[in-house]
């Protein structure tokens, strides 16, 4: 059975839920991955890794342990490009899936949304943590640990 790693630093706590509830309900080994302890409940198929502090901690925790075939839960676009070339499957926690079709003009794209902004313009960000988004990730995650387990 793949395994299930969260880059737990920015994940939304409905989807955190969320995924608690789908690696309990199917046996899936997950990992919090974060550089402060997340709130997790006691569970065998659960566990929380608190890795020190510094920039991009816990995103090279994550990437040192990722394999081929496991799933990655992330909107953090150049840690999602190094888990796909390692191999691995990478959604967002709004149930987008990234890939190696799709991860470099989306990287392209935010780092030129990140100049505009060093620039001085506004760019906005992302909108609130909507029910779509919940039911979306949801369906989406369901949909990949049915896949997987068929594996």
């Amino acid at each position: 059975m793949p395994n299930l790693w969260v880059d737990a630093d920015a994940c939304p706590r409905v989807a955190r839920e969320i995924i608690v509830r789908a690696a309990e309900r199917t046996a899936t080994p997950t990992w919090f991955v974060a550089n402060h302890a997340v709130p997790l409940p006691p569970s065998r198929w659960v566990k929380g890794l608190a890795v020190s502090q510094g920039f991009d901690a816990a995103d090279n925790e994550i990437v040192e342990r990722i394999a081929r075939g496991d799933l990655l839960i992330t909107s953090d676009l150049p840690l999602a490009l190094e888990a796909i070339e390692r191999g691995a499957g990478v959604m967002t926690t709004r149930g987008e899936a990234l890939d190696a079709n799709n991860i470099r003009a989306r990287v392209q794209m935010r780092d030129f949304m990140e100049t505009l902004r060093a620039s001085g313009e506004h760019t906005g960000g992302p909108g609130g943590y909507s029910d779509s988004d919940r039911r979306e990730f949801a369906n989406a995650l369901d949909r990949w640990l049915a896949k997987s387990s068929r594996r």
